[in-house]
């Protein structure tokens, strides 16, 4: 399965697609990676006159990447039998260090810790362009084929 194959089965579209690729891809984890545009609408409100993303859009990339699309390359076999799987991300515990502004590009690193049963726990990070670690935690989620 290609990286693009991948994205394409991502259940998520602009504006709340947060995957512009996947670097690498293994049983074992995912890296990829997101530029957020200055014109995002969650923008706007967040905060006035000084754009920051939020906490929660930064966890929602990092699930995407980390999360949804190593459990659809884990899940390959079972995506050419239903390729509209239900999602649900059940559980996570972020920590974060740096915002994350406008036009910057970030890079999620996860490393897969559990998975059976449909259930997927990784490892994830988030870096900024610089290599700083902007968050990190434990992402769990369930996916129902």
């Amino acid at each position: 399965m290609t990286t693009s194959e991948i994205i394409a089965l991502l259940p998520y579209q602009k504006p709340f697609l947060f995957v512009d690729g996947i670097d690498a891809i293994s049983e074992d984890g995912i890296t990829g990676y997101y530029k957020f545009k200055s014109d995002e609408p969650f923008y706007d409100g967040h905060f006035k006159n000084n754009p920051l993303t939020p906490g929660v859009i930064l966890t929602e990339c990092m699930a995407q990447i980390g999360l949804v699309c190593l459990g659809i390359y884990l899940s390959k076999d079972e995506f050419k039998e239903n390729p509209n799987p239900q999602i649900a991300l059940t559980s996570h515990e972020m920590d974060f260090y740096l915002p994350v502004l406008p036009e910057e590009k970030v890079m999620v690193i996860s490393e897969k810790e559990v998975f059976r049963f449909n259930k997927l726990k990784c490892k994830v990070k988030m870096l900024n362009e610089k290599g700083e670690l902007v968050a990190r935690g434990l992402i769990s989620g369930m996916m129902k084929t």
